[in-house]
């Protein structure tokens, strides 16, 4: 992983922590989790506090993800709100995080110029067994607390006021008006500055989950769809009268649920010729069986000769492989008619041909999966996948990790919204991509 840490293509864009006070206030913080306190001076963060450095120190990856579900998190800067989630179970993960942020925008930035956030992502279980478990998580709730227990000082500074207003004699009890006055000190006037986070239930929508080899959940109006493995434990057995199954290998039901629920953009000319999206996996497709058939093959010098000469030398495993011809037939059909019937289309070739619809609310889990059923392209991966990114780069050889480093520096880390825009037709800004 050294490669991709150092063309930051992992733990990019994370924050420096140093000042001794906010080391002090996550070392609060994880003694509350029940965890050893930090050694170390310097290190970095993400947006729901986890740090590289100190999972390392840890050695533990899922020290605020232990049972891969309540996920922990540690907020000492509003600055995290632009910041990445570079580790989680769970795609919302960043998403929660945002709506937490949007919701008590003014609390956090009150309570962390004196203190440090942390807590839970509550989900109704403990943990996860079998598919019902995930399908119980329908809203999570925030279960705040302050390293410097600033929460619990304004909340007691709230009682102490209410106790005055209501009380006769409340203005002669000097101990009373010595404890609120010690308050206000550390809190300020919480009639001003609101110090209690109010938005801290969110609702769970459509989401994947990485269990049982990773399950995607779409939630619409009146159905519930399951898209895993049918060897995850309770497919199909879990609440089987309102929840539809499909395994992850049967492209064909997963084109058919997508498309008439309105998630796909099919293949029409208008988008496919100017976005270059055909060319992009066919160049992704040759580029994967060169990695596969020469893993020792110095990529760095693949020019389109050198790539000609390379695919006319191995013609046959191409033209078994299948996937190249496939979209050469798929570019020449667009440009002769403007559209592609997919009915006259492999049932597992069909899903290629297609993206996320861009205006529908789930276009990156639906992307997400799409980057799952083709392997071949790393760039969409890395994009919409990273956690199975990083599986496949681990088995990739030393030269195509090297390829696929230069590919992603060249390309999207040079203009990310440019790149989403072209292949994806994703507009704007994400600040966790």
């Amino acid at each position: 992983m050294k490669l991709l840490a150092d063309n930051e293509l992992i733990y990019g864009r994370l924050l420096p922590i140093s000042e001794p006070h906010l080391v002090g206030r996550y070392n609060k913080a994880l003694k509350a989790f029940g965890l050893p306190q930090t050694a170390l001076e310097h290190f970095r963060i993400d947006m729901t506090g986890f740090s590289p450095e100190i999972a390392e120190e840890l050695d533990d990856r899922d020290y605020l993800d232990p049972n891969g579900v309540n996920r922990r998190f540690v907020i000492l800067t509003p600055e995290q709100e632009h910041l990445p989630v570079v580790h989680t179970q769970f795609s919302n993960t960043a998403g929660l995080m945002h709506q937490f942020f949007d919701g008590n925008r003014r609390v956090v930035h009150a309570i962390t110029i004196k203190d440090a956030l942390f807590g839970e992502i509550e989900d109704p279980i403990a943990i996860v067994t079998g598919v019902e478990d995930l399908l119980a998580i329908e809203e999570v709730r925030f279960r705040v607390l302050s390293a410097e227990d600033m929460l619990g000082k304004a909340s007691e500074l709230r009682g102490l006021v209410d106790r005055l207003k209501s009380s006769r004699d409340g203005w002669r009890d000097d101990d009373m008006l010595n404890r609120m006055v010690a308050l206000a000190r550390e809190t300020g006037d919480i009639r001003q500055n609101a110090l209690v986070p109010d938005k801290l239930v969110f609702e769970h929508t459509s989401y994947w989950a990485n269990h049982f080899g990773g399950v995607f959940i779409f939630r619409d109006d009146r159905t519930t769809t399951v898209i895993c493995n049918n060897q995850a434990p309770g497919f199909r057995r879990s609440r089987p009268w309102e929840v539809s199954y499909i395994d992850i290998a049967d492209h064909a039901r997963i084109f058919e649920y997508l498309s008439k629920s309105g998630r796909l953009q099919l293949p029409r000319a208008s988008w496919v010729e100017p976005s270059g999206f055909f060319e992009h996996r066919a160049e992704m497709a040759i580029f994967d069986l060169i990695g596969k058939v020469d893993p020792d093959v110095d990529l760095s010098r693949a020019d389109k000769i050198w790539l000609q000469t390379w695919m006319h030398r191995n013609a046959g495993l191409i033209a078994e492989q299948g996937v190249y011809p496939f979209l050469q037939e798929m570019i020449r059909e667009i440009s002769a008619t403007g559209q592609i019937k997919m009915g006259e289309v492999r049932s597992d070739r069909r899903l290629l041909l297609c993206r996320a619809a861009p205006a529908h609310k789930d276009q990156w889990l639906i992307n997400r999966l799409l980057a799952r059923l083709a392997p071949f392209d790393f760039v969409s991966r890395f994009v919409f996948d990273k956690q199975g990114f990083y599986e496949a780069y681990d088995g990739y050889s030393e030269g195509y990790r090297a390829h696929v480093v230069k590919v992603l520096s060249d390309t999207y880390l040079k203009d990310k919204a440019a790149l989403r825009a072209r292949l994806y037709g994703l507009e704007g800004n994400q600040d966790n991509a």
